[in-house]
């Protein structure tokens, strides 16, 4: 889905968040990133392939 230079990375890589924003829906809370994952605002991702990848944020009522 990339076409700027430098290429974002890859959707498999450690660093795919770094990928720029192609559509951004905050009032639903997840935003599509041009490597084809989707981030939500709670940390938590969905790549393209259809692997979940857990939310990293703290839960709110954890000690």
């Amino acid at each position: 889905m990339c076409r700027h230079t430098p290429r974002c990375p890859a959707a498999g890589s450690p660093d795919r968040e770094a990928a720029h924003v192609v559509a951004s829906h905050p009032e639903q809370g997840w935003s599509l990133l041009c490597n084809g994952v989707l981030i939500f605002e709670d940390t938590g991702e969905l790549l393209p392939d259809g692997r979940v990848i857990a939310p990293r944020r703290p839960f709110a009522g954890a000690l």
